[in-house]
């Protein structure tokens, strides 16, 4: 079931590790050996960790109080996608000096097309893969993990399994060694649900995945499961996005692992679907008007609802407003949900957007190139060395969780 060659195709993962608190120990030099916990907007859930943090049992959503008992030490901080969006375009900026093809995947993280790139570098893979290591710590001062394999599916679990600032690469003829180590819960897209089904047919790990009939997975699976199992033989189904595609909605949404009535716990999940939402908005250099918020009831029924925005974002601020708004909406005090999401819809790329008949998408721009000049000022020479007029005012009880507010007067 294995590929003839090693290397019948090739491509690469390039993963970040723990990529907003890495920028955070970047910016604060004073915070490298500490904890960081980076917050959702409203500084009350956890969204990212570093792995210090994860090992004392901070977990993705928890509330900052009960990480604040689990890692006192820790420096617990406000999100800044700006500031996140360019370490990340300067990380697949390095990237695309090694392959000219390179797909931006999310904030942080991409696939690269790897065939014929040893030839142009004369370099086997793991070079290149420790180069490219090397570059980003270097130009970028954050670590990533590397990933090359015969598919997409196969570069994506190789980077995972070798993190943080690691080099995996999987040829053909290793593929059932590496995969024999693999639980089918760590194969990219076999949820909670999955696993716990397979698993009553005795599949365990992706090793047992590949080797279990097409017909039963077709049948536990489908389509979906079909073109995992292809991939994990070393056939490639999943090609890469070489032209960047303008998608007609972006979506973040999960089940909450339990049936709830606790509308802290859903805004918690809300608030984490809309950070990793505007993260691949701001990655992906793109903006959105709509903004649709659903929560799944224990029945499986959806409901939800749409918020318009003023204009086309992308900004952290107004699409959390929609949300909260959007929820205040449709949330029934006593009714039992088991999932929630966010989607990001009536998309247009940066700077694309008709200015309307109030500027609001001028405005919105200035402010924009304003809040990047602000954080380019605030990464060189310390935070806070250049501040707003809102921040001034709020004075210094607020000053350690603010990063930036948007400015009272914009210069023309």
């Amino acid at each position: 079931m294995m590929p003839i060659s090693d290397w019948p195709n090739a491509i690469a993962h390039i993963d970040a590790d723990c990529f907003y608190a890495s920028c955070e120990q970047l910016r604060h030099p004073e915070l490298k050996g500490r904890p960081v916990c980076v917050l959702s907007n409203q500084n009350a859930f956890v969204v990212a960790k570093t792995y210090d943090a994860k090992a004392k049992g901070v977990t993705t959503g928890m509330s900052v109080w009960d990480a604040k008992k689990l890692v006192p030490n820790a420096a617990f901080l406000t999100p800044d996608f700006r500031y996140y969006g360019q370490l990340s375009e300067k990380m697949f900026s390095i990237l695309r000096r090694y392959s000219p093809q390179v797909e931006v995947y999310s904030i942080d993280e991409a696939f690269m097309d790897m065939n014929g790139i040893r030839s142009l570098w004369r370099k086997s893979f793991r070079q290149i893969a420790d180069d490219i290591r090397q570059a980003i710590r270097s130009e970028v001062g954050i670590t990533v993990s590397v990933g090359i394999s015969c598919t997409r599916t196969l570069a994506k679990i190789s980077s995972e399994s070798n993190k943080p600032n690691g080099s995996t690469v999987i040829p053909g003829r290793r593929i059932a060694r590496f995969l024999a180590d693999i639980q089918v819960s760590d194969i990219p897209g076999i949820g909670r649900n999955r696993t716990a089904l397979l698993e009553k047919f005795s599949i365990h790990t992706a090793l047992e995945f590949t080797r279990t009939d097409e017909r039963t997975i077709d049948r536990l699976m489908g389509k979906p499961g079909m073109g995992l199992w292809h991939e994990l033989n070393g056939r490639s189904v999943y090609g890469l996005e070489k032209e960047a595609k303008l998608p007609k909605s972006v979506a973040r949404t999960s089940s909450m692992g339990q049936v709830t009535t606790d509308k802290a716990l859903i805004e918690a999940y809300l608030s984490y679907h809309t950070q990793r939402l505007v993260s691949d908005l701001v990655a992906k250099r793109i903006i959105a008007q709509r903004i649709s918020v659903f929560l799944t009831l224990e029945s499986f029924e959806k409901v939800g609802t749409e918020v318009r925005l003023v204009d086309h974002t992308n900004s952290l601020k107004k699409i959390a407003s929609a949300v909260q708004k959007a929820l205040g909406s449709i949330y029934q005090g006593g009714t039992k949900y088991r999932a929630s999401g966010v989607i990001a819809m009536h998309i247009l790329p940066e700077g694309s957007a008709t200015p309307d008949l109030f500027g609001h998408t001028s405005t919105n721009q200035k402010q924009r190139d304003l809040v990047l000049v602000m954080n380019e000022v605030n990464h060189r020479f310390g935070n806070h060395s250049m501040t707003s007029a809102q921040a001034t005012i709020l004075g210094k009880r607020k000053a350690d969780t603010i990063r930036f507010q948007y400015p009272l007067i914009v210069a023309h």
